[in-house]
């Protein structure tokens, strides 16, 4: 192939990843823009393979397939690392981004193999304690940070702390947000752990099996209270670091903008989850003001 071809299927490559993050992680597009350029192709890019297996599960018609797509993605980081190719476009641009940018391998291993787990799961696995819903938000998005971090060239402990705690926090509200698509799909609710369902009286047995019942919907919003408590705590954790992470780290938190607009617009409808004011807009709030509380935070060197 052509140093002309590859370059044009590079940038085909790159033009699919920015579209998918526009398409289906609108709220990441917009604070991937407000990155240096710089670090825009190697961002996209990233969030592009995260979307890639998140949706895994939910776009298969059959679990077995959305369970082969994760698998196939697991060997594909192997094959990627070892600079072989695949012909899928968020591969290839992964490729490219490989070549410009150091990223351990790690990050992206362990994103899939969470979901590899998680995808493994009978709908009647729930989780026990608050700490195993962390560790997979952690796994899945708070290695995203870590490897944007890393293609930016940026080293500091100090905002890959931060990061984590921002991972953490908006895995666990998306977690939160996607419950009521969750139910339609007869997941169970099966993101909501054992200790906080008992202790909220939504626990119940079905069919011998541990499951949870919203009957109770102020049981269910007290429950998703204590949830969004502990996210809201990870967000102050670290936002009491921004004053030493370094000013080239700052864009890439970003997304705890995003984080904040979930607790802000569940606050305002009491914690129900199934109110359709979290549907509406970015997460609750007109696109524009969204656009606008970005644009306040990346101008003023905040997250």
């Amino acid at each position: 192939m052509s140093g002309a071809s590859t370059s044009s299927s590079v940038r085909a490559a790159l033009s699919y990843c920015v579209q998918q993050v526009r398409t289906y992680d609108y709220h990441h597009y917009l604070c991937l823009l407000e990155l240096p350029p710089t670090m825009r192709k190697s961002a996209f890019t990233l969030r592009a393979f995260n979307i890639e297996t998140a949706k895994a599960m939910d776009v298969a018609s059959d679990p077995r397939i959305g369970l082969m797509r994760l698998l196939w993605w697991q060997d594909a980081i192997d094959k990627i690392f070892s600079n072989k190719v695949i012909e899928h476009p968020v591969a290839q641009a992964l490729a490219s981004v490989l070549l410009e940018h150091k990223i351990n391998k790690i990050w992206l291993r362990r994103s899939v193999e969470a979901r590899i787990n998680d995808a493994k799961k009978e709908v009647t696995d729930i989780p026990k304690t608050m700490e195993e819903l962390e560790q997979y938000a952690e796994d899945t998005v708070s290695t995203i940070f870590y490897s944007t971090l890393e293609a930016g060239g940026i080293k500091s402990t100090v905002a890959d702390h931060a990061a984590s705690h921002i991972g953490k926090a908006s895995g666990l509200l998306l977690l939160l947000k996607s419950l009521p698509y969750h139910a339609s799909r007869n997941c169970h609710f099966r993101y909501i752990p054992i200790k906080v369902a008992e202790k909220h009286g939504l626990l119940v047995k079905d069919g011998g099996q541990l499951a949870i019942q919203i009957d109770s919907r102020e049981g269910m919003r007290d429950a998703v209270f204590e949830m969004a408590s502990v996210a809201n705590a990870h967000l102050q954790k670290a936002r009491k670091l921004a004053g030493t992470v370094p000013a080239d780290a700052l864009p890439v938190l970003l997304p705890a903008v995003p984080t904040q607009v979930i607790l802000d617009t569940l606050d305002r409808v009491q914690f129900d989850v199934f109110d359709p004011k979290l549907t509406r807009g970015v997460f609750g709030i007109p696109p524009l003001w969204f656009q606008l509380k970005l644009k306040w935070h990346s101008w003023r060197g905040r997250y």
